[in-house]
């Protein structure tokens, strides 16, 4: 039986009426309603293109037709509990094993960045035998109430911190302590770090993980200062802790130059744990961790089994297959290098023009625009960046959206399928809303 096609103001009041209301809407006001999707591009009821700006988890392109093909064959061949004994799992395993340093051999599938940051967590503690994490500010990774505990995004809001969290600065250097004209941010900000350390552990408390997503997303778009992480995994080690890398947002050559964003710190640098999700599976519920043998270790000897009934399961392994596959094939992380440097190459541009734009950063196909109302002061332009995204989506039907602690960082985290001209047609969109807006302040201020 097809399923039935509703009316948009039908999906949207069964939406209202049947699905939690803090689930929110992209677009909340007028939202769009999707039917279809291919490549970096959505499709509305009537059959509107839409330019997608901001689907990571969609890494290859939507719908792929060599993971549609990939999902449909084994589905149709077996899907199982993980517990029984099959080729894709470990096929899988040797393929991500090979992307990853050496020391990086045992692994864990799930189904979720959430489920996969969790089990981090659980990994840490049981190996270190330690509680106490320490976490970057304005951290977010996932939606577990332990995760909640160790993300500052989300805690703020809520019940606030507990005694076992310990937050260090956003290695920002835009807006944070240390900035660009810093002789050595990422000294700077480890040292705040070590300082951190100092204090949990004069408190007669013991560190477990220190935990940060390679490329702080949700706090705006950050890029590391060279040499943090590798400095804060020495203090963290001194300290009988481990360094979990989260690499949900990050992973899968969306930086282009390498495979994992950790590894944009060097070749000296190597987490202890490594979270993986959205991109894996193009789509598809696929996540894991991956860890040493030495970590592995100790979870076993815990004695307590852990399995996933789900994670791990044929299908979902041989549309992991099928997305690596896809990424070699296609030179994606090659696009992500090139297209991302057009892009943030333009945005710099723009810069120039526009003194609304406060930064440009990124590295691959992971960037953000940060909006400020003064250069000097670096005041956030939540906004304007709110009025970018909307005229975007209204005007060019291009979808694209914000990040960061005030909302005013336009990021692009689009599909690695996209193109030089999909670059060339968002910057221009950019500019002519930017100066559209500039001239309406001028006109309000004579």
């Amino acid at each position: 039986m097809a399923l039935q096609k509703l009316k948009k103001e039908k999906t949207l009041e069964m939406r209202k009426r049947l699905i939690g209301e803090s689930c929110r809407l992209f677009y909340a006001d007028n939202p769009i309603k999707i039917t279809r999707a291919r490549g970096q591009f959505l499709y509305d009821e009537n059959g509107k293109q839409y330019l997608d700006c901001i689907s990571n988890v969609q890494h290859v392109g939507h719908c792929h037709p060599s993971i549609t093909k990939a999902a449909a064959a084994q589905m149709e061949l077996l899907n199982t509990n993980s517990r029984f004994l099959h080729d894709n799992i470990v096929m899988y395993a040797d393929r991500l094993a090979a992307t990853l340093p050496e020391k990086l051999c045992v692994f864990y599938f799930v189904n979720s960045g959430s489920e996969a940051n969790d089990l981090a967590l659980r990994l840490a503690q049981q190996y270190t035998q330690h509680e106490d994490v320490i976490v970057l500010d304005h951290a977010y990774h996932g939606h577990l109430m332990s995760l909640i505990d160790i993300s500052p995004y989300k805690f703020r809001k809520l019940a606030g911190q507990k005694e076992w969290v310990h937050v260090a600065p956003l290695p920002d250097i835009y807006r944070g302590k240390y900035r660009e004209n810093h002789p050595n941010p990422g000294e700077a900000y480890a040292d705040e770090v070590k300082s951190l350390i100092g204090e949990v552990l004069g408190k007669g408390r013991k560190i477990s993980a220190f935990f940060a997503e390679s490329l702080p997303s949700v706090g705006g778009q950050i890029i590391l200062p060279q040499g943090y992480s590798s400095r804060v995994a020495k203090y963290v080690h001194s300290a009988g802790g481990v360094f979990v890398a989260d690499e949900v947002q990050t992973g899968f050559g969306r930086v282009g130059s390498h495979f994992w964003a950790f590894q944009l710190q060097g070749d000296d640098f190597c987490p202890d744990i490594v979270t993986m999700g959205k991109p894996m599976g193009n789509g598809h519920p696929l996540a894991c961790v991956a860890t040493t043998v030495e970590i592995a270790g100790a979870f076993t000897s815990n004695g307590v089994e852990y399995f996933n009934t789900f994670g791990g399961n044929p299908v979902s392994c041989a549309i992991g297959l099928a997305v690596l596959d896809v990424i070699e094939a296609e030179d994606l992380r090659g696009n992500a290098l090139r297209v991302g440097a057009h892009l943030i190459n333009l945005l710099k541009k723009l810069q120039m023009q526009h003194q609304v734009i406060g930064d440009v950063r990124g590295v691959g196909l992971f960037v953000g625009l940060e909006l400020v109302t003064d250069r000097e002061q670096r005041t956030p332009a939540t906004q304007t960046a709110a009025l970018v995204v909307k005229r975007l989506k209204e005007e060019d039907r291009i979808c694209a959206s914000t990040d960061g602690p005030w909302d005013n960082v336009v990021k692009f985290k689009p599909p690695l399928c996209f193109s030089i001209e999909d670059v060339d047609l968002v910057v221009q969109c950019i500019d002519r809303i930017l100066t559209e807006a500039e001239y309406l302040i001028k006109l309000s201020c004579s």
